[in-house]
């Protein structure tokens, strides 16, 4: 198995391609963490996961990040494997978004990041072959109505994937960013209208939406010394959406 005895974490876990990403990295042997910030629901999923731990995180929150960085410390000594996955979107025009609702999706898309990586690098130096994967998204590759704080934070998303991958090559630690296009998810699917995700299907090449394990598919082979000169690179996984702007 490819994962046997590493140690990982995974945010926003509880759900959606973090939830997918939990299921596949414990079905090759690892020892998985995720967080949320619904503790009934984290519970439930971790439940269903071997080696599975649910801890509740706010990951715009640095005292939640500590609190589980020093949780796996003591019980690992090491963190093999990060995947900042956790994000929301809000969609409002320039001029109707307010500074709030702008913030908080910084907050929690961006500066979440940049407090993972922060906190996690000591115990990914004592990580075997660690792997950072970011989850950025199309959106950080392109802009598009409606979505400045999404977009904003999905830019920057990948360019600190870049700068701490230049940082952290001396500690034989990679850091790649993933950018899914339109995955069958609850963010995705929050709105419930088929006929929105017909739409959007029809402006993908391959006519589509994504199903979450064709996006774990590549953060497993990220994680994986498959991939092991891979870093500071961008990884596209969306049908062929970002061709048709």
């Amino acid at each position: 198995m490819r994962f046997e005895n590493k140690v990982v974490l995974i945010t926003g876990g509880t759900r959606g391609m973090g939830k997918s990403h939990a299921e596949a990295f414990a079905k090759e042997g690892a020892t998985v963490y995720i967080t949320g910030n619904t503790e009934e629901e984290g519970k439930k999923t971790a439940s269903k996961i071997q080696n599975c731990t649910f801890v509740k995180q706010d990951v715009s929150v640095e005292k939640d990040w500590i609190n589980i960085i020093k949780k796996i410390e003591q019980e690992h000594g090491r963190l093999d494997i990060l995947v900042n996955n956790a994000g929301i979107v809000i969609s409002k025009l320039l001029g109707e978004m307010t500074l709030e609702e702008y913030m908080r999706i910084i907050n929690v898309n961006q500066v979440s990041i940049f407090l993972g990586l922060s906190h996690s690098l000591e115990l990914l130096k004592k990580g075997i072959n660690a792997s950072v994967i970011n989850i950025s998204s199309v959106a950080g590759l392109r802009t598009s109505l409606g979505d400045v704080s999404y977009t904003s934070s999905k830019f920057a998303v990948r360019a600190m994937s870049e700068v701490a991958a230049r940082e952290w090559a001396q500690f034989n630690i990679r850091v790649n960013a993933v950018c899914p296009g339109a995955i069958q998810t609850p963010m995705l699917m929050q709105s419930n209208v088929e006929e929105a995700v017909k739409i959007i299907s029809e402006k993908i090449p391959m006519k589509r939406i994504g199903a979450p394990s064709e996006l774990t598919n590549v953060v497993l082979f990220l994680a994986s010394t498959e991939s092991s000169y891979c870093t500071g690179s961008t990884f596209v996984a969306d049908g062929g959406m970002i061709l048709t702007q």
